[in-house]
């Protein structure tokens, strides 16, 4: 991944940064309300006519990491979620929260540090991360967890995301996964998720990445 995606919005008090390799669209920007991202203006992101709670506010909605800001005084930086949380989306991707320490993000985008969307159908061109190829893929699975993990678990700290070579995501850390409906599903510090989009455990691994000869690059 290089930064050529990247597309900076320099305003008077704060830079909002847009990354196009992890943007998949989801238009939490271009649909809230103020004038900070106007569909067909140019340009599309204006920082200096919001203030900065708005910009914030905007910025930390965009559940990919491809929004991030900065601001000139300093002020405002962004803080991850007190509770690290994975959403097992309907028929998408896994939208990660939290203090995140993912392996194999670019470091040019400090968006992922606190929100990311990783791929769980095994289709994508941008693995680990998502690019909405699990429509054309026809993924199909509404996010329902059927485990409860350890209801008594603690949150908070990092969460670790490893992607290993041709199989799951293995998550480390204090962790609340949401199923499709919104519910908090299972608790826990230790998990590997499925991202070959084949388990039968939806959303755990299952080990048939094998069988389907799922590769990972």
């Amino acid at each position: 991944m290089t930064d050529k995606a990247i597309v900076r919005y320099p305003g008077k008090k704060a830079e909002v940064s847009w990354d196009g390799r992890l943007c998949i669209h989801i238009g939490e920007c271009g649909r809230a309300k103020g004038d900070l991202f106007v569909g067909g203006r140019q340009p599309w992101c204006d920082p200096d006519v919001s203030g900065d709670e708005e910009i914030r506010d905007v910025v930390m909605r965009c559940p990919t990491g491809a929004l991030s800001v900065e601001f000139g005084d300093g002020a405002g930086v962004e803080t991850p979620d007190p509770v690290n949380t994975v959403h097992v989306t309907y028929n998408g991707p896994l939208f990660f929260r939290g203090n995140l320490e993912i392996e194999e993000a670019p470091d040019d985008v400090p968006g992922l540090r606190f929100r990311a969307a990783l791929c769980r159908c095994g289709a994508s061109k941008n693995k680990p991360f998502c690019d909405n190829s699990h429509a054309d893929a026809g993924f199909a699975d509404y996010g329902a967890v059927g485990d409860v993990g350890n209801a008594g678990a603690a949150s908070g700290g990092a969460l670790h995301v490893a992607p290993s070579k041709d199989g799951p995501l293995i998550v480390s850390g204090n962790m609340t996964m949401l199923a499709g409906s919104g519910r908090a599903a299972w608790k826990g510090k230790q998990v590997a998720l499925c991202r070959c989009g084949a388990s039968e455990n939806k959303p755990f691994c299952d080990g048939r990445h094998k069988k389907v000869g799922f590769k990972s690059d």
